[in-house]
């Protein structure tokens, strides 16, 4: 009938408003975001030891890393965080919101001790042994 929606019809219009807004709304997963600068020594430290085997990681799995450069504008979405004075500082962000951080770079021995607090504190996450 002409002017009625019919139940296909509205099922379809529904279909379609949800797919405009996935694409529009960002999914905020969890991540680890570097705040960086050029020329920081304890960076490319971090950038030799961690950087090319965090990604094969079951935390790099859970919480892929996320470089920003402190020099460019923060983007949008870290408004919300402080990136602090130290680079390079390490925030875990999970749905737009800090979780921790780990002020420098304290070294390869350090480093997955203390994001593995991190994540067994917020998520039940076993820690590294």
């Amino acid at each position: 009938m002409p002017g009625q929606i019919t139940a296909r019809r509205l099922a379809t219009l529904a279909s379609a408003a949800i797919a405009v807004l996935s694409l529009s709304t960002p999914l905020l997963a969890s991540e680890l975001v570097m705040f960086e600068r050029p020329g920081c020594g304890w960076c490319a430290r971090f950038n030799a030891e961690i950087a090319p085997i965090y990604g094969k990681t079951d935390e790099g799995r859970a919480l892929p890393l996320r470089r920003v450069d402190l020099t460019q504008k923060l983007p949008a979405d870290l408004a919300g965080i402080d990136p602090g004075a130290f680079t390079p500082t390490f925030v875990v962000v999970d749905q737009g919101h800090e979780i921790g951080r780990i002020r420098g770079y304290p070294g390869d021995a350090f480093f997955f001790g203390l994001l593995g607090r991190i994540m067994n504190a917020t998520s039940g996450t076993p820690a590294r042994s």
